[in-house]
């Protein structure tokens, strides 16, 4: 690949261990958010305190999310994508 085809192209941040990419459906308000897995569950996402305030999370965001061990039906935010980042992971097909 030339540089002029990668230009506007970075090395994104993956999903490690059982991090999962999710679309957010809804804001539930108390730091949650329901959001639509990759893997085809629809979780409930905790917003870590690390990320409040620092990082807005909007309905339609690209996000990883780490589903918990005990309860696979939630888990926890952990990354946020800027929006040419989730076009990009679109374009390379990891996301439909």
């Amino acid at each position: 690949m030339s540089d002029n085809e990668n230009a506007g192209q970075r090395d994104l941040r993956m999903p490690e261990g059982d991090e999962v990419f999710a679309v957010v459906e809804e804001m539930l308000g108390a730091n949650r958010i329901k959001v639509r897995c990759a893997d085809g569950v629809e979780r409930t996402a905790r917003i870590p305190g690390r990320m409040q305030k620092r990082i807005w999370i909007r309905e339609g965001d690209v996000v990883l999310v780490d589903p918990w061990d005990w309860q696979d039906e939630k888990g926890d935010v952990e990354w946020r994508y800027e929006k040419a980042e989730a076009d990009q992971l679109r374009d390379e097909g990891h996301i439909a």
